[in-house]
């Protein structure tokens, strides 16, 4: 009888020991997920949440921030530039909404903004926008509007649009030919002479 009380004994140690082993092992194996899902919903949740205390609406802001791959970067490149300079976040919302760096075209705009005090900034978010680098364009407007006195803020944009596009190689080919055709390299006649 002793035999069947050990056995008896070690049965119940043992399914007490796999259950709780299996809860053990599935609390473990959840906490992970729990981490990465509440960190997402975070940056969206703050997305949404900055960008209605700036006056966004409710559901532009959901969809904004929805589609967004960073949404964090995203509702701080509207917030900076609403709150430094005088362009509405529907405005802002919508170019850094496009941009490939939100944060790169709102240290664009607040620069540029800064430089020419008192300007309409629609041309300055178009222009950042439209750059490819937006931090070296805002350099180059600000460093031709610090050192040229009678260049106009869209004189400033366009020149530095301008030079930035054709740098880029996106902008005009050049057609002169690499390399000059001389008697060697001319093609030869398919005719023959008489």
């Amino acid at each position: 009888m002793s035999n069947f009380g050990n056995k008896q004994i070690n049965y119940s140690f043992g399914a007490f020991t796999a259950s709780f082993i299996t809860i053990g092992g599935l609390l473990t194996s959840s906490l992970p997920t729990l981490a990465v899902t509440d960190s997402y919903r975070n940056d969206y949740r703050l997305c949404v949440a900055q960008l209605g205390r700036v006056g966004v609406t409710a559901k532009s802001a959901s969809q904004s921030c929805a589609g967004s791959l960073y949404p964090r970067e995203l509702s701080s490149c509207v917030v900076k530039i609403h709150k430094l300079t005088q362009i509405t976040p529907v405005d802002a919302l919508s170019s850094c909404e496009q941009a490939r760096r939100p944060q790169d075209l709102a240290t664009c705009v607040v620069s540029i903004s800064e430089s020419y005090q008192g300007l309409e900034n629609s041309a300055t978010l178009t222009s950042c926008g439209r750059s490819l680098l937006p931090v070296n364009f805002a350099e180059c407007v600000v460093g031709l509007h610090r050192e040229i006195d009678d260049l106009t803020h869209t004189q400033a944009l366009d020149t530095c649009i301008n030079a930035s596009e054709g740098s880029s190689g996106f902008g005009a080919v050049s057609t002169k030919p690499l390399v000059k055709p001389n008697e060697e390299t001319k093609p030869k006649s398919s005719t023959p002479n008489k």
